[in-house]
């Protein structure tokens, strides 16, 4: 059986890693003072860093359309596939996974779309096992059962330099976001069967990075690694050298460094700092 891979873009994979796997990114939607810009295009992710904190107005991101999903499904069914796997952001935050469900109703059981239940890399992580999977001949139950032991053995968590973007974007509990705000600290998150739960807060950088690091650690030894920030390379390596310095046996050996889409910081802000990580257990294939 040939399968077809399709995710969205808040997922963060790599472009040298969609291309080999040939999956299909739907771009998102990223909206600045009223002009609308597909995600990775009209803006880079550095431009976009740098501007944020002097908007007046609150950035803002939409969906894409239930044809911007049925042209990647007919676009893999015309190339030979079987079925499609539609891999996308957590239901609890974004309407993607029902307009991507919308748009595999035209294709009746060729396509299944599936809740990561995460964002970034939790996401890519997921598509990467199915990938994998795929490649290596598994049937679509077991690149399924991949994606799901991929799913229990993930932890996404981020330090973010302050609550506003999340509290404007209503992505959290409001007592949660009144309260980081009244405190001014730098609240720490976690994304949780697709919610953002808060799990601490200090008042330093460099208090959440120890922090972010001890919640790194308790999940070792990994199988993927994704450091992640919002336009804050030069946190994000001093971060990573510390956990290279501290545990490098335990890590896996190739790390990936990604500066989060524009569609996710337009909702945590400028200077964060976070993780996707997958501890190393038995695979489902």
């Amino acid at each position: 059986m040939k399968l077809g891979l399709v995710t969205d873009s808040t997922c963060d994979l790599p472009a040298d890693l969609i291309q080999r796997f040939g999956i299909q990114v739907v771009p998102t939607i990223l909206v600045i003072e009223g002009q609308q810009y597909a995600d990775g295009e009209g803006i880079s992710r550095d431009d976009f860093y740098a501007r944020l904190p002097a908007m007046k107005i609150f950035p803002t991101t939409a969906a894409p359309s239930i044809g911007e999903f049925s042209a990647r499904y007919l676009r893999l069914l015309e190339a030979g596939c079987d079925h499609i796997l539609s891999i996308h952001a957590a239901s609890k935050l974004t309407a993607i996974c029902s307009i991507a469900g919308q748009a595999a109703n035209d294709f009746p059981n060729k396509i299944t779309v599936v809740d990561s239940g995460s964002l970034s890399l939790g996401i890519g992580f997921q598509a990467l096992a199915a990938a994998e999977a795929a490649e290596s001949g598994a049937d679509l139950e077991e690149v399924l059962a991949a994606i799901e032991s991929t799913r229990r053995r993930l932890r996404v968590s981020a330090a973010l330099d302050t609550m506003d973007y999340l509290r404007r974007s209503g992505r959290v509990p409001a007592a949660i976001a009144i309260l980081g705000g009244m405190l001014n600290i730098k609240p720490m998150v976690e994304l949780t069967d697709g919610q953002i739960k808060a799990v601490g807060a200090v008042r330093t950088t460099s208090q959440a990075d120890a922090r972010m690091a001890t919640f790194l650690k308790a999940g070792l030894p990994l199988e993927r690694l994704a450091i992640l920030h919002t336009g804050a390379e030069s946190r994000a390596r001093n971060f990573l050298a510390r956990l290279m310095d501290e545990s490098r046996r335990e890590l896996p050996r190739d790390i990936l460094m990604v500066n989060v889409t524009t569609v996710i910081g337009a909702h945590v802000g400028p200077n964060g700092l976070g993780f996707a990580a997958v501890r190393a257990g038995s695979s489902a294939v």
